[in-house]
């Protein structure tokens, strides 16, 4: 463990007042103790000496001296000794990423094989699964541009729409890199974190270039730009100078990613400690493993001082109900002990420890015992709470329950962008569910007649037709996002086309 003795300082330099009345004990206990002080200029000196007898075999180290020592380090433990700032562990490797495709028809080029799109769209695969737990968004754009997921830190989902994105999603030409860039600087907005957009294609509008530098000005946020094409386009040189970002291309092994997340986390790092002040952590706890120590050497036969003896045994012994919980429970409350187990990926221990509502549900769901996640979500009236019940609802195929949970998040958050996008989700979701019910047909198991004898007439494959199970359907619906995504950004073209009309 290094120590920046330049950083180091105490977070409550009060406690630090025992330190002086520890000694002063020590000092008053020697004063009382000594035999010779209290009859000075009583007794003659020559004579004092052979009046005076010293308990033979005495101990040098005494309690007092053990109650000093823990008054000292106690008082240092209670003062907050810190010498490094609290930096939670999204900070240094968990920085928010905006992916960027470019579904441009360029992008079908085969000078890289076996197309321009799909070796980004495997890059983007392989820096999905290396960033497990890192929240990631997603837009497409062309001649348009569309958020296709906002922040998530579900790997699952993101592959799943990250491979059907293809060319011919998107009908508008062109390449629209106004558009990504407002929907990014909105996912940041929701987020209230800075972040970065990387921009994965194989060139750039240079008549875009004067408006991008204003729309990146209006947040925290990082502009990355990858090259697909073997050979970047001079269009992408104009666009990295114009935005002053830096321009890399993709790479047959990990360089390009490590490229990408060093310059994200840089970023984070930065623009976070200008925004926020991190905390400094309190080291204070590593001293209470001196005072145990001190405390055991204090259970010494014939010493009256048997403080040591109480606290260890109320610590370690206590009541016989208690006698499973640990030492633990002394310092930490429940919650406390929920939160390190979840940050440890201990859900379950976590899921038993937590009281607060909000946790238990996060470590239920992360389990993946969604019925539990939701019940208690349904204990919180927040955005978040109805957020997460949706989540729940949508795992467990409760489509109108998650419908109505999306809606309860956005009438008490308008701008909750990640419940706006898991409702329509959802919707369509209920949609393709309904409709694969729909269209089985019920064969009921006791309408089956038999009326040829054995060994006569054909035999024919009876067809599958009963109700779809969950799994059965969620394979019948591979297909649908990028029926759901082709749809989606038809409406939204749309509705573009039709509010540029309206204004004068």
């Amino acid at each position: 463990m290094d120590i920046d003795l330049d950083a180091l300082h105490f977070l409550r330099p009060a406690w630090l007042l025992l330190i002086p009345l520890a000694l002063l004990l020590i000092l008053a206990w020697r004063r009382l103790g000594d035999a010779r002080g209290r009859f000075d200029g009583l007794i003659a000196e020559h004579l004092l000496r052979h009046l005076i007898v010293a308990p033979k075999g005495q101990a040098r180290v005494q309690p007092i001296h053990l109650l000093g020592a823990s008054l000292i380090l106690g008082a240092l433990a209670m003062a907050g000794p810190s010498w490094e700032q609290d930096r939670p562990a999204f900070l240094d490797n968990r920085a928010p990423l905006i992916l960027a495709l470019d579904l441009s028809p360029s992008m079908n080029g085969h000078d890289i094989a076996p197309s321009r799109l799909e070796a980004a769209r495997h890059k983007l695969l392989d820096l999905v699964q290396r960033r497990h737990g890192g929240r990631i968004g997603l837009i497409a754009y062309a001649g348009s541009a569309h958020l296709v997921l906002p922040p998530s830190d579900d790997p699952a989902l993101l592959t799943s729409f990250l491979q059907v994105l293809s060319s011919d999603l998107i009908a508008t030409p062109g390449r629209d890199l106004a558009g990504v860039v407002e929907i990014a600087n909105r996912l940041l907005a929701a987020e209230q974190s800075p972040g970065t957009l990387v921009l994965v294609t194989d060139a750039a509008d240079p008549g875009q270039l004067p408006a991008l530098g204003k729309l990146l000005d209006q947040q925290d946020l990082q502009l990355l730009i990858v090259a697909v094409n073997s050979q970047a386009e001079a269009s992408l040189q104009q666009l990295a100078d114009a935005t002053d970002a830096p321009l890399g291309s993709l790479t047959g092994n990990d360089d390009d990613l490590d490229w990408i997340e060093l310059h994200a986390q840089r970023h984070f790092q930065a623009a976070s400690a200008e925004q926020q002040q991190l905390q400094w952590k309190d080291a204070g706890y590593w001293l209470l493993y001196p005072l145990l120590v001190l405390a055991f050497f204090s259970l010494r036969r014939g010493w009256s001082l048997n403080w040591g003896a109480a606290l260890l045994a109320l610590l370690l012994l206590g009541p016989p109900p208690a006698q499973a919980a640990s030492l633990a429970d002394a310092f930490f409350s429940a919650d406390q002990q929920g939160r390190w187990a979840y940050e440890h990926h201990h859900y379950q221990q976590a899921a038993a420890h937590f009281r607060d509502p909000y946790w238990q549900g996060l470590a239920a769901y992360a389990l993946g015992d969604y019925a539990s996640a939701q019940a208690a979500f349904a204990r919180l009236d927040s955005a978040a709470g109805y957020f997460y019940q949706g989540n729940s609802y949508v795992h467990l195929f409760k489509f109108d329950e998650a419908i109505d949970a999306y809606r309860q998040a956005l009438a008490r958050q308008p701008d909750f962008a990640q419940a706006q996008a898991n409702l329509l989700l959802s919707e369509a979701l209920q949609k393709d569910y309904r409709d694969a019910q729909d269209k089985a047909p019920e064969v009921k198991a006791d309408a089956l007649k038999y009326d040829k004898q054995a060994g006569q007439g054909k035999t024919h494959a009876l067809a599958q037709g009963t109700t779809p199970s969950d799994a059965q359907w969620l394979e019948n619906l591979s297909t649908s996002p990028a029926a759901f995504l082709q749809q989606k950004f038809r409406l939204e073209d749309a509705q573009r086309s039709a509010a540029a009309q309206v204004q004068p």
